[in-house]
């Protein structure tokens, strides 16, 4: 079985983190705009993303909630989540249709 290898492809990554969501807002992170890479090495998933606050007291549990995702998607063996700071995060890197259901004019 070891030598049975899954492509694990970037639109799984960003499909399955379309399932994650700031608990304190009802938009998915990455219509939010706040995963700024992904990078695969074989069976590893690197994310980086950003919070929309630098004060987040529940930063622990949304990179957890990302990584734990990441780990379901098939063929991968290990993930890790960077959380940065820059760019900055603001309303402008949010999807057309986040903004909308935020009520937030581009």
């Amino acid at each position: 079985m070891s030598d049975q290898k899954l492509d694990i492809s970037e639109d799984a990554v960003y499909d399955a983190l379309r399932e994650c969501y700031d608990p304190e807002i009802p938009v998915n992170l990455v219509d939010l705009g706040l995963i700024y890479d992904v990078k695969i090495i074989d069976d590893w998933v690197g994310v980086k993303m950003t919070l929309t606050s630098p004060g987040c007291g529940m930063s622990g549990m949304i990179s957890q909630a990302v990584r734990n995702r990441v780990m379901r998607i098939p063929g991968v063996k290990d993930a890790d989540v960077r959380i940065v700071w820059q760019p900055a995060w603001s309303p402008s890197m949010m999807s057309d249709e986040a903004r909308r259901k935020l009520g937030i004019n581009a």
